[in-house]
């Protein structure tokens, strides 16, 4: 996908306001979760749309947090960011207390937040790479 594709998917993902929860669409859910870890300075986000090659969900959201303290900040923002503009909440929220993966299902969209290393050895970008990736453009 070449830069200006990235910009202008996350450009529309950024300028669309919905209030509603059941109005948003699995693709924007994704990429407002994505914009949460963004704003609590996550690394690496990156989207896979796995609808087409998997019955779990339609997107990964992949981010990379650099301690066990941003994980859980990560983490506790996406959940409130969504409760608060959504009223949407997580299915389940595994790992803020083990410190070094937090996965956070919302159904059509499951994030997963690791530490660099527990990210390098599970490596889901790989196991997942035959989904569409899409590349999270930072705000910062």
């Amino acid at each position: 996908m070449r830069s200006s594709q990235k910009f202008e998917l996350n450009s529309i993902a950024t300028q669309e306001k919905i209030t509603d929860s059941s109005l948003l669409t699995s693709e924007q859910l994704a990429w407002k979760i994505a914009e949460a870890a963004d704003d609590k300075k996550a690394g690496d986000i990156v989207l896979l749309q796995v609808e087409e090659v998997s019955y779990l969900t339609d997107y990964f959201v992949i981010a990379t947090g650099f301690s066990s303290t941003q994980l859980r900040a990560i983490s506790d923002y996406i959940e409130t960011q969504l409760v608060d503009c959504y009223q949407k909440y997580p299915i389940r929220v595994e790992g803020k207390t083990g410190g070094s993966w937090v996965v956070m299902d919302y159904g059509e969209v499951i994030a997963h937040i690791f530490l660099p290393q527990e990210r390098e050895y599970y490596n889901l970008e790989a196991f997942w790479g035959h989904a569409e990736r899409k590349e999270f453009l930072s705000n910062s």
